[in-house]
């Protein structure tokens, strides 16, 4: 494909040249037909949800005697480890302790949004997912921000290094006030401790630069994929790292399947060889815990591991079960890793790690996100580090490799967990081999008896608001806490992304529509044990979760956000909670209102969105601001 068949939005192209580079449009252009096969995929998903939705049918596992979708592996095979993976290499085969986090800051000078690689790379880390997706705000060009300090990071430029210097001896400081010492010794050396790990976004969401020259919006998917690799891929190898990418919201062994061949053509495009690009999968979606196998062998040679995490994951179950109204969960404080249904999950993961390939090799288990950030009172702070730790001894007795951390501040307290047992990973440990029984399919839907509270319903609501609101701001990752928490210091800000609001919502969903019982007295409000979360009741205690927010200082909401982003926030939270139908996707509502601060725009757009939905079963998923 010419690459006359790419538009890029108004002059982004000179703007960010180094970004837009002509290797980079290239191989854009190369890449551009898999847009089709992106949306097709995608029309497919919702057409599935909608078959299960109105035929009220619980997700299965696939039958063991079919072809993978999209490729020529028997599912039976998939199953026994009868294909070829990959061989974990050097810089991968110790990651104790993974950060996540964006490399780009809303509306930032260069050398200050930069700031976030330096802390990520000096951090101690062995390695870091530099997030383009749920944590990376998508105001603006930070899409292209993102790109571009990782790419002058990588390059070791002299922008950087300045930065880098700055903010090593900043760290230090704080390790000398925290830990009583400082913990880096030569921050130049230190730069090359940390594996560089990209996370993409899913397939589900659309470019908000790109278009092809036909008016048809371009898959986030593809531009990331692209745009990471062709930037960085020579400087990479040149360090002897691996490129790796962590890949998100996959559903099905099909999805796997075509981003096996979408990052096959890359490299062979790049003349690369087969499987030189790793991935980690996020399971983030309840339908890829029924495909696991299946999802690692359409991988392939990409494959080097899975991650646990929390937030998405229940966001999918609770979509995915939508239709049921018995399947209602509770207060999100009591769903945690070891709840019902995210324990099973757990261990289809790690039992699916570790089942070998033809070759005999394993992958990696990396464990789930340590949300806790040691700034707030002695207290608070201790009782917070002693759940992280508590957490991460969990994870790592379980059979974990390694676990993620919110913040470059967590890394040195929680990675001592794993530095202790002096193995690299635990691949290869022996658990029970997977089985693919009608239990256990039930087993990953399990609801255990739980709390649905007046306070659970208060802290869901302020939460899912402040997260809508930080979006607009240009901010999808940020510490948060609910309002009525605003000022206690005992009570740690929690550092979380976008998923964290999701599915918070989503839950408010289940209880609004399918007329959840609250299980205790609140006399603030008036509810009794027994009583039923109504339409009333929702409205009455968002409008006073909100009003907490309009009254909070603005450390914990910005003063310009309470008659810009906030009330859009609002707008949207009322729609997707209200909505008889279920709306698959949050974000949706969110992506569309991106740079838009007029309220009446924002119920416009809903709206559209809304009909476009009912009417055709389709999501609105363009850049409104972007029409070719």
């Amino acid at each position: 494909m010419d690459n006359s068949a790419i538009i890029i939005r108004d002059n982004l192209k000179e703007i960010y040249e180094d970004v837009y580079s002509s290797d980079v449009l290239h191989a854009l252009a190369h890449m551009a037909p898999f847009n089709v096969e992106v949306k097709k995929l995608m029309n497919i998903r919702l057409r599935r949800r909608k078959e299960r939705s109105q035929n009220g049918s619980r997700i299965t596992f696939l039958n063991p005697e079919t072809n993978i979708a999209g490729t020529n592996i028997k599912v039976s095979d998939a199953r026994e480890g009868n294909f070829e993976g990959a061989e974990i290499p050097a810089d991968l085969q110790r990651q104790w302790i993974q950060g996540t986090g964006p490399g780009a800051k809303p509306n930032a000078s260069l050398e200050s949004s930069i700031r976030n690689v330096a802390y990520a790379l000096l951090s101690g880390a062995d390695g870091w997912m530099f997030d383009g997706e749920d944590a990376l705000g998508q105001v603006s060009t930070m899409s292209l921000d993102n790109q571009r300090n990782l790419k002058l990071a990588i390059q070791r430029s002299p922008v950087f290094l300045s930065v880098a210097e700055e903010v090593a001896s900043q760290m230090n400081s704080w390790s000398r006030t925290f830990f009583g010492h400082e913990k880096i010794q030569d921050w130049k050396e230190q730069l090359n401790f940390t594996t560089k790990i990209f996370r993409a976004r899913g397939l589900h969401l659309d470019d908000r630069h790109l278009r092809l020259a036909d008016g048809a919006s371009f898959s986030a998917s593809i531009a990331d994929l692209v745009l990471y690799v062709v930037n960085n891929y020579k400087s990479l190898l040149a360090s002897d790292s691996s490129i790796v990418l962590y890949l998100p919201k996959i559903q099905t062994a099909e999805e796997a399947a075509l981003w096996n061949r979408m990052i096959s053509a890359l490299e062979n495009h790049l003349e690369l060889k087969d499987g030189t690009i790793k991935v980690y999968v996020l399971v983030e979606q309840l339908e890829a815990t029924y495909q696991l196998m299946e999802i690692r062998a359409a991988l392939g040679k990409h494959f080097v591991g899975y991650n646990t995490g929390r937030w998405d994951y229940i966001n999918s179950v609770s979509d995915a079960m939508a239709w049921d109204s018995t399947f209602i969960n509770p207060n999100i404080e009591s769903i945690g890793m070891t709840y019902g249904y995210m324990r099973n999950y757990e261990d289809r993961v790690r039992r699916a790690v570790n089942t070998p390939d033809i070759n005999g090799n394993f992958a990696l288990w990396q464990g789930g996100m340590e949300p806790n950030i040691p700034v707030g009172s002695s207290e608070g702070v201790n009782a917070s580090m002693k759940k992280a730790l508590a957490g991460a001894e969990r994870e790592l007795s379980e059979g974990a490799s390694g676990k993620w951390v919110a913040h470059w501040k967590m890394v040195h307290i929680v990675r001592p967990v794993w530095e202790k047992t002096g193995q690299a990973n635990q691949m290869g440990r022996t658990f029970e081999k997977l089985s693919y029984t009608q239990e256990d399919a039930d087993g990953l839907i399990y609801l255990e008896p739980a709390p649905r509270t007046i306070r659970g319903a208060r802290n869901l609501l302020s939460v899912g608001l402040q997260y809508g609101n930080a979006f607009g701001q240009g901010m999808q990752a940020a510490a948060l806490k609910p309002a009525d928490f605003f000022g206690d210091d005992n009570v740690l800000y929690l550092m979380e992304d976008m998923a964290t609001g999701e599915i918070r919502l989503s839950i408010l969903w289940e209880w609004l529509h399918k007329q959840a019982v609250i299980t205790e007295v609140d006399a603030e409000s008036g509810v009794n044990e027994g009583d039923v979360f109504t339409p009333e009741l929702f409205s009455k205690l968002l409008q006073e979760e909100y009003d907490k927010l309009l009254n909070a200082s603005d450390k914990d909401v910005y003063a310009a956000s309470k008659y810009t982003t906030l009330p859009i926030a609002k707008s949207i939270v009322e729609k997707y909670v209200g909505e008889e139908k279920k709306i698959p996707w949050f974000i949706d509502l969110l992506n569309i209102n991106l740079n838009n601060v007029d309220l009446k725009i924002a119920e416009k757009r809903i709206a559209l969105y809304l009909k476009l939905l009912n009417d055709k079963g389709e999501r609105m998923t363009e850049n409104l601001d972007f029409i070719v």
